[in-house]
């Protein structure tokens, strides 16, 4: 019987954070203590180790997602601990997980088995509060705003046309539309709004894409409130209001140091969504990673058409970064899953699901090739795998020459991971060949740079604007907005717009709806298909199955 991803988690050997930040050569003036196991570092730090030579960008991504799971997080996790136990001076580098997946479908986000950060019930509960801050900067906005109006409008904002919404962070669907100020006059000006939850929020993605405080600032400034009456953009800068936002997020723009359960330094710091922003942890985490170990390894949101994509094509670009080399995270429940059986048939053998659903292994590897970057295929395996099935994807791997290792750090943490970490390090080392390349070029046009991530990234025919979304493109390009990168909002359970469509979908176009200008964090955001920016709850949430004793201990997590 395997124990529980919270019971390994209750009996892990913590080492004091202290001694984790002694490993990384970090002093005690540079970091501020949250408790004994969880820290915040200066941003002091990167003008000590400005001299430094960066180390090695691992960035891992997957499969399209499926029920069945594919372990990325796992993964990510399992191979920084591999590295530490090949006397690599490693760290990992992941996203904070938002309470609105965690009290919904997922129950926690910090890999699991004995591939896992902790504490647990910290990380995947409150943190270090950077969610609640980013909320509270957030929702001070929105209030400013609404004041501004109140208060006699000097910037002739159209409290019809304001873009900017109030956030959560927990998966509310009741509050996706709304009205304010109802009741008497003293209430505000009534409107029509809405709420995201607070990792879509726009700050977050400004808290994530930004190098310092300075340029957090910056970015604050450049945020889109809303229009006016004369259909002008108005600002954050406008309202006057980016130094006290900046103020809220001070301490929040400080990356997190916690440690995986083998004592790994792992870098815990920003979440945004991936299928509606970016979906990578801070510029700040990542750089600050690379300066501190020889091997960084770090995720992207989803599968590589998301997650991948965007850090590739988003963050790197911003923070001038180039991965060394990309884990493409794949299970044999998921290939089977793409290859048409149903999540309660996946025990079963099924060889020829797992051949059928490796064309969506196939279209992730085609997508990284398209950057020019080496990869290495990462069987995460399951106890429920058979030996056929596992053979089939190892054949498969040598009949197409794509370097694939078997990973079990579920099981075995970092041991189960060793292998793959030494493949990972032969690609690296060969890795001359290489000229890491952007998808598109921010010259092209906003259409453009859509039809090359669908048709390349997507396996898509082509794209289909909406007339909305044609206007749109008009008025962005005569504000001067038509060189930002693309962000695309899309379902992650499918290539295309349609989740029902698994596999690799053929004979399609996607549809982009309408847009959303995200001119703090620095790019356009399409949205397809009926991505939303505020989840709703499943039938049975796994808040459900949560409580904590007298004592104060967790259980439901996992």
């Amino acid at each position: 019987m395997y124990k529980s991803d919270l019971e390994i988690a209750k009996e892990a050997k913590m080492l004091p954070i202290q001694e984790v930040a002694e490993k990384l050569e970090i002093s005690t003036e540079d970091i501020d203590m949250y408790g004994k196991y969880k820290a915040k570092l200066s941003l002091d730090l990167f003008k000590k180790l400005h001299n430094k030579k960066d180390g090695k960008l691992i960035l891992v991504t997957a499969i399209t997602p499926t029920p069945a799971g594919e372990g990325k997080s796992t993964t990510t996790v399992g191979l920084g601990e591999a590295f530490a136990l090949l006397n690599k001076k490693a760290i990992i580098a992941l996203r904070e997980p938002s309470l609105g997946p965690v009290m919904g479908v997922k129950g926690g986000a910090a890999g699991g088995g004995y591939a896992q950060v902790v504490p647990m019930e910290d990380l995947n509960l409150h943190f270090t509060g950077d969610i609640h801050a980013i909320t509270t900067a957030n929702n001070t906005l929105a209030a400013l705003i609404d004041n501004h109006i109140y208060q006699g409008n000097e910037l002739n904002i159209d409290p019809k046309n304001i873009t900017f919404k109030r956030c959560v962070d927990i998966n509310d669907r009741t509050l996706r539309e709304v009205i304010i100020g109802a009741g008497s006059r003293v209430n505000g000006i009534m409107r029509q709004d809405g709420f995201n939850i607070s990792v879509a929020s726009e700050i977050m993605a400004v808290l994530c894409l930004s190098k310092d405080l300075k340029d957090l600032k910056a970015k604050l400034a450049n945020i889109v409130i809303g229009y006016s009456y004369d259909k002008k953009p108005i600002t954050v800068g406008d309202l006057k209001v980016e130094g006290s936002l900046t103020l809220l997020l001070k301490d929040a723009i400080k990356p997190n140091l916690v440690q995986t359960v083998e004592n790994t330094p792992v870098l815990v710091h920003g979440g945004p969504f991936a299928n509606i922003a970016h979906g990578c942890n801070s510029i700040i985490a990542t750089k600050l990673g690379l300066k501190l170990a020889d091997y960084l390894v770090t995720e992207a949101g989803f599968g590589a058409d998301l997650g991948a994509e965007k850090f590739l094509d988003i963050k790197s670009r911003v923070a001038n970064l180039k991965p060394n080399a990309v884990v493409i995270v794949a299970t044999i429940r998921a290939l089977k899953m793409h290859g048409g059986v149903n999540k309660q048939n996946l025990k079963k053998e099924n060889v020829e699901a797992v051949v059928k659903g490796i064309e969506n292994l196939e279209k992730h590897i085609d997508t990284i090739k398209h950057f020019n970057l080496p990869y290495v295929v990462a069987l995460n395996k399951f106890v429920s795998d058979s030996d056929k099935e596992l053979e089939a994807l190892v054949n498969w791997g040598k009949e197409n020459n794509h370097p694939l290792e078997m990973s079990e750090v579920w099981e075995f943490g970092g041991k189960g991971g060793v292998d793959l970490a030494k493949r990972v390090i032969e690609v690296i080392d060969n890795e001359k060949e290489y000229k890491f390349d952007y998808l598109y070029d921010l010259n092209d046009s906003i259409e453009k740079k859509i039809e090359t991530i669908a048709t390349k990234v997507y396996g898509a025919d082509g794209v289909e604007f909406t007339t909305e979304a044609r206007k749109q493109i008009a008025e962005y390009e005569a504000l001067g907005w038509g060189k930002l990168p693309v962000c695309m909002a899309k379902t992650q359970n499918s290539l295309s717009d349609d989740p029902k469509k698994v596999g690799r979908p053929r004979n399609y176009k996607i549809t982009v709806r309408e847009f959303r200008p995200s001119i703090g964090a620095g790019f356009l955001v399409a949205l397809t298909g009926t991505v939303l920016t505020m989840p709703g709850l499943p039938k049975n949430p796994a808040a459900m199955a949560m409580d904590v004793d007298e004592e104060g201990n967790a259980y439901g997590l996992f």
